[in-house]
């Protein structure tokens, strides 16, 4: 166990959780749970079945492997895509599977850093409030003499409260949405 003083980063957690079978557990999870998603189930079928390699004039005549791969290419970027954002919707959750995962993470860090538990006092709602926001940009709104600088300050500050969860749009901005279905999916990691 590492001491109280010395700095835990982000590798030292994501090393113990994958090295204890807490990363494998929560993958076969996230892996359960998209298997038992039939929303997804059903948008996956009606793309195959409206797919345009099934309805094309002899495609009765194509090998099932010949028409698996042209089926693979047509779908894969978007069944992946909606795949994506069902992992990102269930890691996020803050009730279900995300908050199992916060609590993991910050017990791991706790262990690792010599630290008690809960680091970040338990609260009613971890993301904010759409009325809750509009609210504060009323209120922003409302300071004539506020600029620029004591808006973004605002924000800074209240951002320090607030969960660091990226939502999946933010996450796909980025371009790691995919990459991390393929991990998740992918056996060995």
């Amino acid at each position: 166990m590492a001491s109280s003083s010395s700095v835990i980063n982000p590798e030292d957690v994501l090393e113990s959780l994958m090295n204890d079978g807490t990363f494998d557990s929560l993958r076969l999870k996230i892996i359960n749970q998209l298997k038992a998603n039939e929303e997804l189930k059903s948008t996956t079928i009606k793309m195959a079945e409206q797919s345009k390699v099934l309805n094309t004039p002899g495609a009765e005549k194509q090998t099932k492997r010949e028409l698996f791969d042209a089926l693979r290419q047509e779908l894969e970027a978007p069944v992946l895509e909606k795949a994506s954002k069902s992992v990102w919707e269930l890691i996020l959750d803050n009730n279900g599977l995300g908050k199992e995962i916060n609590e993991t993470v910050e017990k791991v860090f706790c262990r690792l850093s010599g630290s008690e538990p809960p680091l970040f006092p338990p609260s009613v709602e971890t993301q904010p409030d759409k009325g809750t926001e509009n609210e504060k940009r009323k209120e922003k709104g409302k300071g004539k003499g506020k600029g620029k600088a004591k808006e973004h300050e605002d924000e800074k500050e209240g951002s320090n409260s607030k969960s660091k969860k990226r939502s999946f749009i933010e996450m796909n901005d980025e371009g790691g949405v995919d990459e991390a279905v393929k991990d998740l999916t992918s056996p060995g990691v």
